[in-house]
């Protein structure tokens, strides 16, 4: 399975894409810039064309976004839900399942612990993919480390969903 991982952002949108299958291996990585300077629906744009032009280049089976988190400014968090929009608008019109994951629950899958630092996640980048160095920069390891947390869960995933006593279970009051 191909996976493209993105971490959304307005000026840095991180992105990689992970081969899960025999063992996970990184195919490509980087970011796609805006300038700040630009009109917000020009940026917006420009994330959506790189996305695309992501997804036509590797056609990938699944797509994984790092979701949402809250930022001390109100406006720092509309305006990072307005690039998740057209990030997931693009994989929804690809046809592509999405998986959307806490940057906690990245972190825990990638090293072990929901409070990880940037430098632990690139060191376990490193180990997990058999890599010389770390992707760089952050935003482009931020979004392997969302495609290889997608990767890692999808067997289970697989394993899970057809089977009767796990079906219908969530996160239901009292858990």
């Amino acid at each position: 399975m191909l996976i493209l991982g993105i971490d959304p952002g307005t000026a840095v949108t991180g992105y990689g894409v992970v081969r899960s299958e025999p063992r996970p291996t990184l195919v490509e990585c980087g970011v796609i810039r805006t300038r700040p300077e630009t009109p917000l629906p020009e940026r917006l744009r420009a994330i959506s064309d790189g996305v695309r032009e992501l997804l036509a280049r590797h056609r990938p089976d699944a797509m994984a976004v790092e979701a949402v988190f809250y930022a001390r400014n109100v406006r720092t968090t509309i305006v990072l839900g307005h690039t998740r929009g057209v990030i997931l608008l693009a994989g929804a019109e690809a046809g592509l399942p999405i998986h959307e994951y806490p940057p906690a629950d990245i972190k825990k899958a990638i090293a072990g612990t929901g409070a990880a630092t940037k430098p632990q996640i690139q060191f376990m980048l490193t180990k997990l993919l058999r890599l010389t160095r770390a992707p760089e920069p952050n935003d482009a390891a931020d979004g392997v480390a969302a495609a290889l947390t997608c990767a890692l869960r999808a067997p289970l995933a697989r394993a899970l969903a057809g089977h009767p006593t796990v079906r219908g279970l969530g996160r239901g009051k009292g858990r």
